[in-house]
């Protein structure tokens, strides 16, 4: 008992002071006739993510242009995904998706 008291003390430590890893978004999918993009990117459990937005925003507006709209923006909040579960730990790596939408018309060239 006193040794699994020790492993749930240690893993709530390291939860609360996760290492902070730099972490880009790229384009995972989306729907040209939605007019919406979806970036990720993977992390592990215990990891904190430092995204660029502005690098993100970026790639969303290059993949709504070449769709035919003018500009992208953030929808809001993220989505969390486990991609890899453990029976002893739970999930350990997690797919994180931010949601752009498109918007107006580009204009003809």
């Amino acid at each position: 008992m006193q040794r699994v008291c020790w492993v749930v003390a240690l893993v709530t430590a390291l939860a609360a002071t996760g290492c902070s890893v730099n972490k880009a978004l790229v384009p995972t999918g989306g729907s040209r006739s939605d007019g919406t993009v979806e970036l990720s990117y993977e992390i592990a459990a215990l990891q904190k993510a430092e995204v660029d937005m502005e690098k993100a925003s970026k790639a969303a507006k290059e993949r709504c242009r070449a769709w035919g709209y003018g500009n992208a923006h953030p929808l809001g909040g993220q989505r969390r995904d486990c991609q890899q579960y453990s029976n002893q730990y739970g999930c350990v790596r997690y797919l994180v998706t931010v949601t752009f939408q498109c918007s107006g018309a580009s204009r003809p060239s």
